[in-house]
């Protein structure tokens, strides 16, 4: 009787413990297919895979060139792009002042070969690097975050001079210390052989310049570049002349105050043609070479900047000589439309 008891605990026991070992082996082997990697036929992650694919998406740059005013998918990614380099910006969708400040800020740091706040391939190049740490982007070091700072009730300094849509006129005015870095002379031709400053422009413009003359020139026309480039110390002194001569409100009609002159921005070249004596006078806009670059100056990227019927707009008189560099887009627009600069910043980014 005993033995049969002895025999009975034994069997009981044996079979615990062969119930415990099949539990603890399918455990193991449940951590173990917990532990191992899902895989395709080709030994990936297809979990993984995915999750690059999504990372990939939310990073890829416009392919596309992009510039202020500009709506969409595209200005979107940029911007969700801006934003994880560390910008301040909001993605609106809509390539705002703060968007064009921060591809400016970018464009100061590296060696582009214009200094735009225009998005375009050399600048996506340059943030594919920033993201593959090629390249070091450190945010507001080429170019502060700041408002325009106002200068008396009418005026402001604008903050970003650099861009080629910046707004200069009786309301918005360069800062005294601004120089462009890029100034160049342009291959064309001047009615005098002095080698001055008035002759530069900023590199962008004068490459632009040369093909519109060379253009000018299939056609048999006579234009002559006369004055470019002018520093803001070199306003003082001629705005100064005109003062004395006209009296302040006279002088400002046609000539700018130390700051909003155009001029010193490095994008503006006043033409003529020896048919008006190389003189800048209104009666330069009835020459062929007037009237052609009326048709075809956008087809460049310029634009007449104080048009006829437009005085009320620029405060300035008609002045068919002075060509403002603003890009091929938006001076087909700006001609096309018969516009001026004010009116199409304001369409495109309204306040």
């Amino acid at each position: 009787m005993l033995k049969n008891k002895i025999l009975y605990v034994f069997v009981a026991c044996s079979f615990i413990l062969m119930l415990g070992a099949c539990n603890t082996s399918k455990q193991d082997t449940n951590t173990i297919n917990q532990e191992e990697p899902k895989t395709d036929v080709n030994g990936k992650n297809p979990d993984q895979e995915e999750n690059i694919d999504k990372a990939e998406q939310e990073l890829a740059l416009p392919t596309v060139s992009l510039q202020k005013g500009d709506k969409g998918e595209d200005v979107l990614k940029l911007q969700k792009a801006l934003h994880q380099l560390g910008y301040p910006i909001t993605e609106s969708s809509q390539y705002d002042r703060k968007t064009v400040w921060a591809i400016t800020d970018i464009q100061i740091q590296t060696d582009v070969s214009a200094i735009t706040g225009i998005y375009d391939e050399e600048t996506m190049h340059i943030l594919e690097k920033a993201f593959t740490k090629e390249r070091s982007i450190t945010p507001e070091e080429g170019l502060p975050l700041q408002e325009d700072k106002k200068i008396d009730d009418d005026t402001v300094t604008i903050a970003n001079p650099y861009e080629i849509l910046a707004l200069v006129n009786k309301q918005n005015a360069l800062p005294q210390d601004y120089e462009p870095t890029d100034l160049v002379t342009p291959n064309v031709r001047f009615p005098f052989v002095e080698d001055l400053p008035k002759k530069k422009m900023r590199k962008i413009a004068a490459d632009a310049l040369e093909k519109m003359f060379a253009a000018a020139d299939l056609e048999g026309l006579d234009l002559f570049a006369q004055s470019g480039y002018r520093s803001y110390e070199r306003q003082v002194s001629l705005f100064a002349v005109y003062v004395t001569k006209y009296g302040e409100k006279e002088a400002n009609n046609f000539s700018a105050r130390p700051g909003e002159s155009e001029h010193q921005s490095g994008l503006t070249m006043d033409v003529t043609s020896p048919h008006v004596n190389y003189d800048l006078v209104i009666e330069f806009g009835e020459t062929e070479e007037g009237k052609w670059l009326q048709e075809h100056a956008a087809e460049y990227g310029f634009i007449i900047r104080y048009p006829k019927g437009k005085e009320e707009i620029t405060q300035y008189q008609y002045e068919p000589w002075h060509l403002r560099y603003v890009g091929i887009k938006a001076a087909k627009e700006i001609m096309d439309r018969g516009i001026t600069l004010e009116e199409y910043l304001e369409k495109i980014l309204p306040e």
